[in-house]
């Protein structure tokens, strides 16, 4: 592997960062029963923060010591650990409240909206996060695209073998904009889902497996000798999945309760605080890569979370409802949260049609965050009092037309280079797409 300039002790003292982060949500966990609901929800957010950061690490390095498509399953799956972790929770809930009462209550409001709001926040300010500072920073160093993985000033381009991605995630956003049509999301979404993420990772495990492009602790990590490197990585496992797990469940309950006593909606506290905890190591790293001028990669790895996140968590999300009601039940949907998948389905075409060119240019960023805008701006309006609640669903539904009537109008010159996507994503060998080099 390579390895440049690591900064020995800025890594080891990131990691010590990370950890440092993690031990006040744990030591609160297991030394009060009732905590303020501020305090808790402070320390329980940095213990899940913290241990995103080292689950993150050691997810990449573990591509040096598994091969293949089961690398790839492994770290789509720990990659997004932490917000996994934070919806089971909320849907756990559901499911009890539902097996008491019969209906879907508050708990599936919640769980529904730290999914949607996950998704939001990664397409509406994740990605055009990337693209502005990769384009950013390749203006500012004078950096050839050859120095910035095809890079110019203005556009990202992606990789022919990225057709993969995109193909996978234009079928789950075609069968999203189904959801926000019915009662529930069902058992029958949840097949269709996690079988689309199945089918995704069959896929990817025909390609070629090749040196992670690691950076940061992870670099570090990677660069000892490999008995060392192991034990590191299974104790940052064992740390990282144990803290998760440990203070998911009383981070959520901490915000509700937060919440209540400051008088903010638990519902937006739960869309937007609880992401940006659970994402923010996800972000980080994305940008990092932007910044050192390997954008391509960045949003290569938000582009395989949307995956991820819009098949394997969406469609998991039924199956533990109908775990914790104990019986064959979808969880519930009411109309705030039907709006919710509309604009979150939307916005994910949206994506898929800017991303069919292979390329992500300042101006498509832009509007993809100009648009999220939109919606993080009338969800904290209504909460304000300064909208009705008929007009923010009516902002909402107006934000998923113009997602739509965006996407058919990049589509209108592309539509042609979308099918050859779908051609290569699905049915292209592997040596074919890994044959091409990115062209600017």
């Amino acid at each position: 592997m390579d390895t440049p300039n690591l900064h020995r002790g800025r890594q080891i003292a990131l990691m010590a960062l990370a950890l440092g982060a993690t031990i006040p949500g744990i030591a609160l966990k297991l030394t009060v029963d009732h905590p303020n609901p501020i305090l808790g929800a402070a320390l329980y957010g940095m213990a899940i923060v913290g241990a995103a950061f080292m689950i993150s690490w050691a997810a990449e390095v573990i591509q040096l010591d598994v091969g293949g498509g089961l690398a790839l399953a492994i770290l789509a799956l720990i990659a997004v650990l932490p917000e996994y972790a934070v919806d089971f929770v909320l849907t756990a809930d559901a499911g009890r409240e539902f097996a008491e009462t019969g209906a879907g209550g508050e708990a599936a409001e919640l769980a529904l909206a730290n999914m949607t709001g996950a998704n939001q926040l990664l397409i509406g300010f994740g990605w055009p996060l990337v693209i502005l500072i990769g384009t950013w920073r390749v203006r500012k160093t004078r950096a050839t695209p050859e120095m910035a993985e095809g890079a110019t000033s203005d556009t990202i381009y992606l990789e022919k073998t990225q057709s993969v991605d995109i193909a996978y995630l234009a079928v789950a956003s075609i069968y999203g904009m189904t959801l926000f049509l019915k009662e529930t999301l069902s058992p029958f979404d949840a097949v269709v889902l996690v079988g689309i993420y199945v089918l995704y990772m069959i896929r990817l495990s025909g390609a070629t497996a090749s040196e992670p492009h690691l950076v940061g602790p992870s670099a570090f990590i990677g660069s000892l000798p490999k008995r060392q490197r192991r034990l590191i990585n299974y104790v940052l496992f064992a740390l990282a999945g144990g803290a998760i797990i440990l203070v998911a469940e009383p981070f959520a309950e901490s915000l509700i309760e937060m919440g209540e006593q400051v008088g903010i909606s638990e519902f937006l506290l739960i869309k937007w605080l609880a992401p940006f905890a659970s994402e923010a190591p996800e972000l980080l790293i994305a940008t990092l890569f932007a910044w050192r001028l390997a954008a391509r990669t960045g949003i290569g790895a938000l582009i395989s979370s949307k995956v991820n996140q819009w098949t394997l968590l969406v469609g998991t999300l039924p199956i533990v409802f109908m775990i914790f009601a104990q019986q064959i039940h979808g969880l519930p949907l009411n109309e705030i949260q039907r709006d919710e998948l509309w604009v979150t389905a939307t916005q994910s075409v949206f994506a898929v049609a800017i991303i069919a060119s292979r390329s992500i240019d300042v101006k498509e960023a832009l509007a993809m965050f100009g648009l999220f805008m939109v919606q993080f701006g009338e969800s904290w309006l209504a909460e304000a009092g300064v909208i009705s609640a008929d007009a923010a669903a009516a902002t909402r539904v107006g934000v998923g037309v113009m997602f739509l009537l965006a996407a058919l109008f990049v589509l209108r010159t592309d539509f042609r280079r979308f099918t050859t996507i779908l051609k290569d994503g699905f049915r292209a060998p592997w040596s074919e797409l890994e044959a091409e080099e990115t062209s600017v």
